[in-house]
């Protein structure tokens, strides 16, 4: 999609080319369901991909339209998986592959004593959620694993986790562990963060406020920032003008007229074309249903004058996040997708979309 306004287009960028990709932003601009968009077009372009939702409210499973996700991979597609982070579970297998713990039957009293440790100690629990997903990476089990991360006011603090960790604690087991997470989510050609926002005033706020607190507070790469909901352009100059006179009343007249006309036509070719007689516009027929009255006309121009103001002013926050975020970053424009937002066929036509404006 080009960039609105006629500007600059946006750069295509190779989001798909990374191990690990953690897809944040400002709640209700679409986080999910560019995540599950992404996980999508990973496994159509035959890449094995796990697909994992952080906060577990069970969005990302509305996205696949299956009943729910567990901390286990689910199949969801082929060469796509997803799952639920769940820190007790991460806990469960850390001890088991780790440090050879079976407490498999036991976990209780563990748990409750880890509940109480993080308690006291900020980052342990980020650890093992964050851990998890780079353990996934070092084992090599996915081609890329997508995060439907936490949203901007949280995931900052997850992923700064491991670093703040290896900084406080100089040696030992813990700093072994978080040693090799921080590699791999400093490492740009592996690991990046994806912003996903919205063209209005707070989510573009947020927006830039995120990229600098990632870029501040860790080292993780910021890969791209997915902007959701973008209407198209309707008319372009000379058109607008047109617009314009058609809004006035007699444009009104004249349009309904020839709408009326043009129906008219197509109705009685079409009943030549079938030997049948149809009955036209007349007493019995709805006013209300009827396309081609004036009141119909008249809500129809409405209309697309409210898509016009609404782009207009989305237009100008579009240029205030071109403006003021990194030209290293690439933005990707995501068109308004008018239909139902979850969904097995929203996702498909989300990652559509992003299949457009993400490189092989």
């Amino acid at each position: 999609m080009s960039a609105p306004g006629g500007s600059t287009p946006a750069r295509r960028t190779r989001l798909l080319d990374h191990k690990l990709l953690f897809v944040t932003g400002k709640g209700g601009v679409g986080k999910t369901s560019m995540a599950a968009g992404l996980a999508l077009l990973s496994a159509q372009r035959g890449r094995r991909t796990l697909v994992c939702e952080i906060d577990a409210k069970g969005d990302l499973a509305d996205s696949f339209e299956v009943s729910g996700l567990r901390f286990g991979p689910t199949e969801l597609a082929p060469n796509l998986w997803g799952m639920a982070m769940d820190t007790e579970e991460s806990l469960r297998e850390y001890l088991k592959l780790q440090l050879k713990v079976p407490l498999l039957g036991r976990i209780g009293p563990v748990a409750r004593t880890f509940d109480f440790v993080a308690d006291a100690a900020p980052g342990v629990k980020e650890i093992l959620t964050v851990g998890k997903l780079c353990y996934e990476v070092r084992e090599r089990t996915y081609d890329l694993i997508v995060v439907d991360a936490s949203a901007t006011g949280h995931v900052v603090g997850q992923l700064a986790a491991p670093q703040a960790i290896n900084e406080l604690v100089k040696v030992g087991r813990i700093r072994d562990q978080t040693r090799w997470m921080v590699d791999i989510l400093a490492d740009p050609a592996t690991t990046a963060a994806v912003i996903v926002t919205s063209p209005e005033e707070m989510p573009v706020s947020e927006t830039l406020e995120l990229a600098d607190r990632l870029a501040a507070e860790t080292d993780v790469y910021l890969a791209a920032v997915l902007v959701n909901r973008v209407l198209p352009e309707l008319f372009g100059r000379r058109e607008e003008e047109v617009f314009d006179r058609l809004r006035q009343p007699a444009g009104v007249r004249a349009l309904t007229q020839a709408l009326a006309t043009t129906v008219a036509g197509a109705a009685n070719g079409a009943s030549s074309s079938s030997g049948e007689t149809r009955v036209g516009s007349g007493a019995g027929r709805s006013r209300t249903a009827d396309p081609t009255t004036p009141e119909a006309v008249g809500a129809l121009l409405d209309a697309a004058q409210l898509a016009v103001t609404l782009r207009r002013t989305r237009a100008e926050h579009l240029t205030r996040l071109r403006t003021e975020l990194s030209a290293d970053v690439p933005l990707v424009y995501v068109p308004y997708l008018f239909s139902r937002s979850h969904g097995v066929r929203a996702t498909r036509a989300v990652a559509e979309s992003l299949a457009a404006e993400i490189d092989e």
